[in-house]
């Protein structure tokens, strides 16, 4: 399999299930009625609406912020896909089809709902440490990203990049 498609299928799959577990929380076991849900002593299922970007930094004001959030998630999965196609590198491909699932799943929520839903919060059994709300669509870009890091760090600059190799 080329690293192109694998990098495509992951970034479907990706979009899938961020999608499915999103329509989950808000009409399966509709945590904006019920409240929040325990899962673990140290997780819960909470609803946020995430008018922002990473960690609410950059809060949209109205139509126009959000469309221009939208917009800006469209140009940057298109310059993943080129990335993504230029790369001979599965390790690559795989990072930017994670990356490029997550943002096309928080910019249908922007452009559904005005906002990105995230529901799942982790933070110490004490609850002197939380942190900060999110979702599946976030972990796949903070994954891809790692990925990527991960690719440079022990493959070199080039293997991330169209003249490099794996």
């Amino acid at each position: 399999m080329s690293p192109r498609l694998l990098g495509l299928i992951v970034a479907a799959l990706g979009l899938v299930l961020d999608q499915a577990s999103k329509q989950y929380v808000l009409n399966g076991i509709e945590l904006g009625v019920n409240g929040p849900v325990r899962v673990a002593p140290f997780a819960e299922f909470r609803l946020i609406w995430n008018y922002g970007i990473s960690y609410g930094l950059f809060r949209q004001e109205g139509d126009l912020g959000r469309w221009l959030l939208v917009a800006l998630s469209v140009a940057a999965s298109v310059a993943i896909l080129v990335w993504m196609a230029r790369s001979p590198s599965r390790l690559v491909a795989v990072s930017l089809g994670l990356i490029l699932g997550g943002a096309i799943g928080n910019a249908i929520d922007r452009a559904i709902y005005g906002a990105v839903i995230d529901f799942v919060h982790l933070f110490l059994p004490d609850r002197s440490l939380s942190w900060y709300v999110f979702n599946l669509a976030d972990m796949w870009i903070v994954a891809g990203v790692a990925g990527l890091l991960y690719d440079m760090t022990f493959h070199g600059p080039k293997s991330a990049t169209k003249s490099g190799s794996s």
